[in-house]
């Protein structure tokens, strides 16, 4: 069953009633979970077409090319994370301490990229197929992404909890080549995303603080 689609499509803006913005939004939803599934290589106009509901030669009256339609996903997988991640740290009370940031962080990139958002996970399982000149815009967005992440792990250091004995960067980056690739191997039909959010703070707390 694909999942929910984010509410901040790319390319919806103040016209996002009109039937042809709602037309595109769809095109742009179908892409997302074709290429979550079947990947940049997998990926047809056809199959987009079929999932959206509409006539295959009706997409190029929103793109110019197949690849003007995953350059598009691409980018918005990565920009609604960092929307979302912004949102959920932003919520957190004022005195939450920095290692529950992060581990409140470690749970919004989970459920986003597992449970609610077919771009996030068409973004992170194809970053390695699509042609780099398809990944301008959608490196930009992993930049600002990344730099929430080290913003985060700064202020830990800064307050004494991450083991004086890490390295920061190389901390934060391989937490978050965890997490990105549970995109590869989460089954619904095998496990909770509960769990996997609970393991993943579990092995994030006890990693990064010191004994």
């Amino acid at each position: 069953m694909p999942r929910k689609h984010s509410a901040a499509r790319a390319g919806v803006g103040p016209d996002a009633d009109t039937k042809s913005a709602r037309t595109r939004a769809r095109i742009l939803d179908a892409a997302a979970h074709v290429l979550s599934v079947k990947g940049y290589a997998g990926t047809r106009l056809t199959d987009v077409a079929e999932y959206a509901e509409v006539q295959a030669p009706a997409i190029y009256y929103y793109f110019s090319s197949r690849e003007e339609l995953i350059e598009e996903v691409m980018f918005a997988g990565v920009a609604e994370m960092r929307r979302h991640l912004k949102d959920v740290i932003d919520d957190l009370p004022a005195d939450t301490s920095v290692l529950d940031k992060i581990l409140a962080a470690v749970e919004a990139h989970l459920r986003h990229e597992l449970e609610l958002s077919d771009y996030a996970t068409a973004s992170i399982r194809n970053s390695g197929q699509i042609p780099e000149h398809l990944r301008t815009r959608q490196r930009k967005e992993e930049a600002a992404y990344g730099r929430m992440w080290r913003k985060l792990f700064d202020e830990a250091v800064a307050e004494g909890t991450i083991d004086p004995g890490l390295d920061v960067r190389t901390a934060q980056l391989l937490v978050m080549g965890g997490l990105n690739w549970a995109a590869e191997w989460f089954d619904p039909r095998k496990f909770s995303i509960d769990d996997v959010v609970r393991n993943a703070q579990i092995l994030v707390r006890n990693g990064l603080t010191a004994a």
